[in-house]
Order: C-alpha cells, then sequence, then structure tokens
C-alpha cells in the first residue's frame, strides 16, 4: 500500500511529503552528522605527539586544529547556499566526499604540509550537520519533523563527547594512521549511504551562484576566527592580531553593501536581518560560547595533577569517558526538546535549553568554591547537565529557523545559524583558553616533574562568562516573537 500524500500548497511553496516516516534516511544523515562532529576531536589525543610523528616545529601543529575550524565555518554558509540552489543530497555526498579524501591524506602524510591540507579538506565536510536538517524539512513529514532535526542536531553533541575517547583508544592501542583510515571508512559510508537512502529534493532557489559574496565571507570569517584562535600565541595586542581584526571590520562593512545591492546574493540579508532569525543566531552565538567552554574547562581540571587546585589527575581515557554521557543525554534530550516545541514553541524550548546548562555551570562553580573536594562525580553531573541542556537547545535552533524562512531558502539559513554556533565556540575556545592560561600555576605531576595547571581562580571566571552567556541566549530566546505552531494542514 502507498504512503497517503499531501497536496501541495503553491501558495506556501510547501513539498508533497510521503506520511511515511523515512527513518533509514535519517539515521544515515545523524549517523554522517556524528562522523563530521567526530573531526573536531580526534585530533586532539594526538596534540602533543604531532610534533614528533609529522617531524614540524610545536607551534606549527597547532594549525591541524586551525585549519579545521576556518574550512568548516567558511564552507558551511557556502554548502547550504550551493544546497538550496543546485540539491542539498548532492552536497551532502560531496562534504562527506572531502571528509573522507581528507581523512586519507592525513593517514597517509608523514610531513606537516599534506597533514594541513587533509585537515582542512576534513573541514569541508562541516557543513554536513546543516545540510542535513534542511534535507528534512523536504523529506520527513511534519509530525516527525521535530524529532528528526533533533536527532541530527544532538549527532554534533555525541560525535564530540565520543571523539576524543575514540580517538585515544585506537591511538594508543593500534596506530595514528589507524584512526584517520577509520575515519575515511566511516566517511565513504556515510557518502554511500545518503546516496541510496536520501531522495532529491525538488525544492531549489535557482539562480547564479554569487562567487563574490562568496569570497568575501571566507575572506571575512579568515580574518575573524584566526585571531580569534591564534590571538593568545601572537599576543592580543600584536600588530597582526589587531590588523586582522581591523581587516575584517572593513571587509563586513564592503561585504554588507555589496550583498544589499546584490541580485542574488549568497546571503539574503533581509531574511537574516528580521528579527526572529536574527535573535536565534544571536543567541546561537551564546549557546555555542557555553558549550564550547565545558568542552575545555572539564578536560583540564579531570586530567590535572593531583596536586594541582582540584586536579583529579586522569588519563586522557578515563577523562573522556567521565565526559562522554553527555553526548548520550544530549541525543536523548533532544527529542524531548521536540516534545517542548510542540506543546510550547521553539523559543521556549531554546529558553529552557539555556537554563539547564546556566544549572550545569552553577552547580560546577558551587562545587568548585563550596568546601568539600572536587571529584570525578560531580564533573559527571556537570557535564550531563550541560549536555541535556545543549540536547535542548540545539533542537530548538533550526525549528525556530525553519519556521521563519521559506521552504527554499532552509540550507542558508540553517548554514548561517550553523556558522553563528561555530563563531560563538571560537570565540569561547580564544576567551576560555585565556582565562585558563592566565592562571596557570606551576605545580608537580605525578612522576615529580613541574607542569602548568589552571588556577581555581581561571575555572570560576571562566565558568562565570559562560553562565553570563548562558543568560544572554534565555533572554534573546523569550524576546523571539512567538509564531503560531506549523500544523499538518500548513504542510
Amino acid at each position: 500500500m502507498s504512503a497517503i500524500r499531501r497536496p501541495v500548497d503553491e501558495d506556501s511553496g510547501a513539498l508533497d511529503i510521503p506520511d511515511r516516516h523515512p527513518r533509514l534516511a535519517v539515521t544515515i544523515l545523524s549517523a554522517a552528522g556524528i562522523v563530521v562532529a567526530l573531526m573536531q576531536t580526534i585530533i586532539v589525543p594526538l596534540i602533543p605527539q604531532l610534533p614528533t610523528l609529522l617531524n614540524a616545529d610545536p607551534g606549527d601543529t597547532t594549525w591541524a586544529l586551525t585549519i579545521t575550524l576556518l574550512a568548516g565555518a567558511v564552507i558551511t554558509p557556502i554548502g547550504g547556499r550551493l544546497g538550496d540552489m543546485y540539491g542539498k543530497r548532492l552536497m551532502l555526498v560531496a562534504s562527506m566526499g572531502c571528509v573522507a579524501t581528507g581523512s586519507a591524506v592525513c593517514a597517509l602524510s608523514t610531513s606537516l604540509p599534506p597533514f594541513l591540507v587533509g585537515r582542512a579538506l576534513q573541514g569541508l565536510g562541516f557543513g554536513t550537520i546543516a545540510l542535513g536538517i534542511s534535507v528534512m524539512r523536504d523529506i520527513v513529514p511534519p509530525r516527525h519533523l521535530g524529532s528528526s532535526v533533533g536527532t541530527m542536531s544532538a549527532s554534533l553533541g555525541i560525535g564530540g563527547a565520543l571523539g576524543l575517547p575514540f580517538a585515544a583508544a585506537i591511538a594508543q592501542h593500534v596506530s595514528w594512521h589507524a584512526l584517520f583510515w577509520a575515519c575515511a571508512a566511516a566517511a565513504l559510508a556515510g557518502a554511500a549511504g545518503i546516496a541510496l537512502t536520501v531522495p532529491q529534493s525538488s525544492s531549489r532557489s535557482g539562480g547564479r551562484f554569487d562567487l563574490l559574496g562568496a569570497i568575501g565571507l571566507a575572506a571575512m570569517l579568515v580574518f575573524l576566527l584566526l585571531p580569534l584562535s591564534k590571538g593568545s600565541e601572537w599576543g592580543w595586542a600584536a600588530p597582526i592580531t589587531l590588523g586582522l581584526f581591523a581587516a575584517f571590520i572593513v571587509v563586513a562593512i564592503v561585504w554588507w553593501f555589496v550583498e544589499r545591492r546584490g541580485t542574488n546574493p549568497l546571503v539574503d540579508l533581509d531574511v537574516a536581518t528580521e528579527r526572529p532569525v536574527l535573535l536565534t543566531n544571536i543567541a546561537s552565538i551564546a549557546t555555542g560560547f557555553a558549550f564550547y567552554s565545558m568542552q575545555l574547562i572539564p578536560i583540564q581540571l579531570l586530567m590535572a595533577p593531583t596536586a594541582a587546585p582540584n586536579g583529579l589527575g586522569l588519563d586522557m581515557v578515563t577523562a573522556s569517558l567521565v565526559l562522554a554521557p553527555s553526548g548520550i543525554l544530549m541525543f536523548f534530550f533532544s527529542h524531548v526538546s521536540a516534545r517542548l516545541t510542540a506543546a510550547f514553541g521553539p523559543r521556549v524550548s531554546l529558553a529552557v535549553g539555556g537554563a539547564v546548562i546556566a544549572g550545569g555551570y552553577v552547580v560546577f562553580v558551587v562545587a568548585l568554591s563550596g568546601p568539600w573536594a572536587m571529584n570525578w562525580g560531580i564533573m559527571l553531573a556537570v557535564a550531563c547537565l550541560i549536555g541535556a541542556g545543549l540536547g535542548v537547545a540545539y533542537s530548538a535552533m533550526p525549528a525556530l529557523i525553519m519556521s521563519s524562512v521559506r521552504v527554499e531558502q532552509t540550507g542558508e539559513a540553517n548554514g548561517v545559524n550553523a556558522l553563528m554556533r561555530v563563531v560563538g565556540t571560537s570565540t569561547s575556545a580564544a576567551v576560555v583558553g585565556m582565562i585558563l592560561t592566565w592562571s596557570m600555576v606551576t605545580v608537580d605531576s605525578a612522576d615529580g616533574a613541574p607542569v602548568g595547571a589552571p588556577a581555581e581562580s581561571g575555572y570560576l571566571w571562566a565558568s562565570a562568562i559562560s553562565l553570563g552567556a548562558c543568560v544572554l541566549a534565555i533572554v534573546l530566546a523569550l524576546a523571539i516573537p512567538p509564531r503560531r505552531p506549523i500544523s499538518v494542514q500548513d504542510v
């Protein structure tokens, strides 16, 4: 018996979507999102060894993190726009192909330059999650859309949480080359699965690609994210840091006026500046800040020597396993977010998610400054609270975006929203990294060698700023105008 299909409402621009839930396609898309999210954290256990493995200067090997971030930030909004124009399935397969190719290049590398090329290619796959969320609007019935989008959003947290123990275990017990070969195989499987299970979208915006706008956006992001990620190393008052920030301001102003006057702009600024979209994107920056802070703070505390303030002295694999349940909670609460959104709207879900994340930071600050000793159980509870809040908040963001834009603009709008989260995480890496570095004290490690570890004041200041970001996200979410829930008849 064929699936029941609803008629197309030409005025609303809605699609003729089967009523049957394409579970296999959603599963494949979410698995692809996890693979891409892994690319952000698999490199972390290797960072101390890269100078030896690649015969490179330690300062140069930090580019293995930076170049992936920059490539991912640049491609995310561009990939979303290309998906709207030429088909989201095509761009999804291309994204996974870039991850597979980059992983293979990394696995074959014996020196730093080709390794960085591979890491940049891996970064070109970062648009997968935003594209996957967009394609779900085309293929998933409205009554299942919230939970499906939530699952795709949660893939970011699952991949991030599992990346550290996965990478540490393979690199420690097999080899670092095997780690990247495993990533290449997973990406190829994801590309094949998408090609076989995800139908081609019938909704395309058409038009010509705005190459000038893409170049301007790429330059603008490099001029912003590069000094944010390298400022602590170069010096925040160094000429190159200040010069790049100044270049960002100049390029941003020029790009804004060019895009406003363009007939087929890369980013529709009229849509991007509408109140619901604008507030959602700013809230995404704040939430991304709070998210990445909790990627930086706990791992340092868990792995700090026991002689350090609140240090627990765990190894990388054990510390990663303590934090891994947060990714599972993020997945579970993405479905809770769908129910909250259906009952109260996505703006309330975003505010609730921000409040839960804030609760995690409050518990951490109280535990850190209280009379009792810090232990891994407290850190597990904090990580789980923040993971649950992120599951709710990250699922609400695309729901807010998709309720505010036309179907043919879904890829572009979700790409820009995903970019805002990248800006938030990059800012967090700069600010929190600077605070923790500023507060470093010298202590003795387990073998008696002197090592640096953040002081309690560094953890407290970083947590307080992240808590402020949560409060900002809550306020912005509640300031978003409520919208009438979308019913089946509307679609």
